[in-house]
């Protein structure tokens, strides 16, 4: 079992999950545009395309509504909707299309990204490499003492942190 919550903080430490997040209050927002765009605009323009006067042209029924003589509903009509087939269709194509345009955008991004760090470090090397042989041919250069460097806190050292802090809110919480 410790080995189960050991992976598990792992994998919530690693970084990943907070993409995964972001990712998925993305998506449910882009999910909400792209349902209204198919919604609003495309699926009337579908339906306008066959017929006219809202008769719905792209549907079929299969076995009319059945109620009785106060006119309550007993039996629910039987429709195959063409119309809403064809909009899951379009949404699929819209929403496959401009996740294939980001992932597309993100990709050049991040060659060029590569790239340019690629040059960055080349052109330091050979700024270092001059460097050290102007140096053997000038006169040694006094040492300047080193500025310590601070270690960056581990994610084990931030969680702790965490949740002694989440601790000693909580008592001052129920202090209250």
């Amino acid at each position: 079992m410790k080995k189960f919550f050991k992976e598990f903080k792992t994998f919530i430490t690693r970084g990943n999950v907070l993409d995964m997040a972001v990712g998925i209050i993305v998506g449910g927002a882009f999910t909400a545009i792209i349902t209204a765009l198919v919604n609003n605009i495309l699926t009337p323009l579908i339906n306008w395309i066959p017929g006219a006067d809202n008769t719905g042209a792209l549907q079929v029924v299969l076995r009319d509504a059945i109620t009785d003589d106060a006119g309550n509903v007993i039996t629910e009509a039987l429709i195959i909707d063409f119309g809403a087939v064809i909009s899951a269709i379009i949404s699929f194509l819209v929403t496959a299309f401009v996740l294939f345009l980001i992932i597309k955008t993100v990709n050049h991004v991040r060659e060029k990204s590569e790239k340019l760090v690629e040059e960055y470090k080349k052109k330091q090397k050979e700024e270092n490499g001059e460097t050290e042989q102007a140096a053997e041919e000038t006169v040694e250069q006094p040492s300047v003492p080193e500025t310590p460097v601070i270690a960056a806190p581990t994610s084990e050292q931030l969680l702790a942190e965490i949740r002694d802090l989440l601790k000693a809110q909580n008592t001052n919480i129920e202090k209250d």
